[in-house]
């Protein structure tokens, strides 16, 4: 049996009892949702209503008592928080409860473990997870406290530090030192990354990024527009790595770039590993902020903060973008109207039955519109190679065949029109092209 089968039974036996501080309400569905992509039961779950979590228990010690309670009753064998736990806070559940704890942060590391495919993928997921280790390294060794605090008090210094104490040491020094590593080689894919797109930006074909939280549909969304098969599954984080795919808009190219999931509490380990991968919405010309408009208003609003967060924390904060509201084959009558209301600026769509694709398409070419240069330019026949590259970059163009060479009248991307500048027309040049 695989290792990864392995661990998908181990967790088909895990019956997960949830725990959640939080100033109001008591939905954990989210969780539960991550639980569920990883395998794992939930056969209940406690939230106390505090301001903030108590610094050495996350939950009072009241309720701690009461969760030992429930947890034989409901037969749970693993506990599961919603928010990152302190190290202390760890321990301090698992030496009070007798079961392994584990928190949000360290479920949402096991199922990018799961679902990373590429090297890439695997690189940055193995570093965002011994980051959140090193600072667990402690814990490990606990059980070892003891014999290293004895041997310290009869002889002190140094020297005498007990097995933990070393261990904990040598541990640190083996994890930094992968960690180094790890990013001295994602340094390396991130050049080649780089390279890559210095092809794609010297051909200056318009890119446009697809990001939003995670399971909006986004791949689906990306297949519809560019023909293209990416694997779609219901699942949470089913993309991890970036996927480039091309489309033609009425004759003019276009690079589309589906890119990783975000959610709520999306720990910061991840968003610095994946700093290359989200990198494409940062430079990307245009953004499709992708949301589940089947959602409730305030679920649905959430989601749309927890995505600009990370837009923000990794500088994608500028650039023009276009809010699509998906899944509006699961619409009702009254919720449609509300997006209408709600969000005037957004494009209704199905990427499931093609619903609103071509209101969506003609959205996008007229934000890359508003960016275009028009030009006359006269093209000697010798020069069909620029020809032929001016249809890629201007799509529908009209063209007229003259003595000296083919007249061509057409909207260039700002950022190639000096790479034209010599074919301009007298008129070319007093309609913007540079002289």
């Amino acid at each position: 049996m695989s290792q990864t089968n392995e661990q998908q039974v181990a967790r088909e036996r895990q019956r997960a009892f949830l725990i959640a501080v939080l100033d109001e309400g008591d939905d954990l569905g989210e969780l539960r949702e991550l639980l569920r992509t990883g395998g794992v039961d939930v056969v209940g779950q406690m939230v106390q209503h505090r301001d903030k979590a108590h610094p050495n228990s996350y939950l009072g010690p009241g309720k701690v008592e009461e969760l030992k309670a429930q947890l034989e009753a409901t037969g749970a064998n693993v506990v599961a928080a919603d928010d990152e736990l302190s190290p202390r806070q760890e321990r301090t559940l698992e030496k009070e409860l007798d079961v392994p704890v584990v928190d949000r942060t360290a479920i949402i590391l096991d199922i990018f473990a799961d679902h990373a495919a590429t090297s890439e993928g695997k690189l940055q997921v193995e570093l965002a997870q011994l980051q959140y280790n090193l600072a667990r390294l402690r814990g490990l060794w606990t059980h070892l406290d003891s014999l290293a605090g004895g041997i310290g008090a009869a002889g002190g210094g140094a020297a005498t530090r007990g097995p933990g104490e070393r261990q904990i040491e040598i541990d640190r020094r083996l994890a930094r030192d992968r960690i180094s590593s790890l990013r001295r080689q994602l340094v390396e894919v991130r050049a080649s990354r780089e390279t890559m797109r210095a092809e794609r930006e010297r051909g200056h074909l318009p890119n446009v990024a697809l990001a939003g939280y995670t399971n909006a549909g986004k791949s689906t969304l990306l297949n519809a527009l560019t023909g293209a098969e990416v694997g779609v599954r219901n699942r949470l984080f089913h993309t991890l790595d970036p996927t480039t795919r091309a489309a033609r808009l009425s004759g003019r190219q276009y690079l589309f770039t589906d890119t990783v999931g975000f959610i709520r509490k999306l720990p910061h380990q991840l968003v610095e590993a994946f700093g290359a991968t989200l990198e494409e919405t940062k430079l990307a010309d245009l953004l499709l902020h992708v949301v589940d408009a089947s959602q409730e208003e305030d679920e649905m609003l959430e989601m749309v903060r927890a995505v600009e967060d990370v837009l923000e924390e990794i500088g994608a904060v500028e650039g023009p973008r276009v809010l699509v509201l998906n899944k509006a084959d699961l619409l009702t009558d009254d919720r449609r109207r509300e997006l209408g209301v709600r969000h005037p600026e957004g494009v209704l769509v199905s990427a499931a039955t093609g619903e609103g694709l071509d209101v969506l398409r003609d959205r996008i070419e007229d934000e890359f519109a508003r960016t275009l240069r028009p030009m006359e330019l006269l093209l000697p026949y010798s020069d069909g190679g620029r020809l032929a590259e001016l249809h890629d970059l201007a799509g529908e163009l009209e063209r007229e065949d003259t003595p000296d060479g083919v007249l061509v009248r057409a909207s260039v991307p700002a950022g190639v029109a000096a790479r034209f500048a010599r074919y301009a027309t007298a008129n070319g040049s007093r309609n913007g092209a540079p002289g």
